[in-house]
């Protein structure tokens, strides 16, 4: 099946506006490492390869792009960047536990973000999870290069 946000107009301007509604507040190499992170969880292969090719074209280096699946492992990522990562995750996995956000992972991401970054966080983990699920749902493959 074909992407369905391509069968439905309305739902890809929709997708695109809260896209470029929730950018703001947060660093955007920070954004691309949530998404990939998202995208690395739901097994996404589209947008692992979207997110992590944009984290390279932003700059990033590949040994700190190989390593956001391992973020907590791995030294080469700061506070915010792990605060980011672990609500990333969280809200990704909320069938995962009873406190699917417990207060300790907001609270420390709220250390490093104010409610705009926050707000920015969270619609941007809610929007690549609804890209996540369209394309695992429909099979979506990488594109040939």
């Amino acid at each position: 099946m074909q992407q369905p946000v391509l069968m439905v107009p309305a739902a890809m301007q929709a997708m695109m506006a809260l896209h470029a509604a929730s950018s703001g507040g947060v660093p955007k190499t920070t954004l691309f490492m949530v998404t990939l992170r998202a995208s690395q969880i739901n097994g996404c292969s589209v947008c692992v390869d979207m997110h992590a090719r944009e984290l390279k074209q932003a700059g990033e280096p590949d040994h700190r792009i190989w390593a956001v699946a391992a973020w907590r492992d791995a030294p080469f990522f700061t506070d915010a960047e792990r605060a980011a990562l672990a609500l990333t995750e969280a809200v990704t996995r909320i069938a995962d536990r009873e406190d699917p956000v417990p207060d300790a992972i907001w609270n420390d991401a709220a250390k490093y973000y104010d409610e705009a970054g926050l707000a920015s966080l969270v619609l941007t983990i809610a929007a690549i999870n609804v890209w996540n699920r369209l394309n695992v749902a429909t099979r979506q493959l990488i594109p040939a290069r």
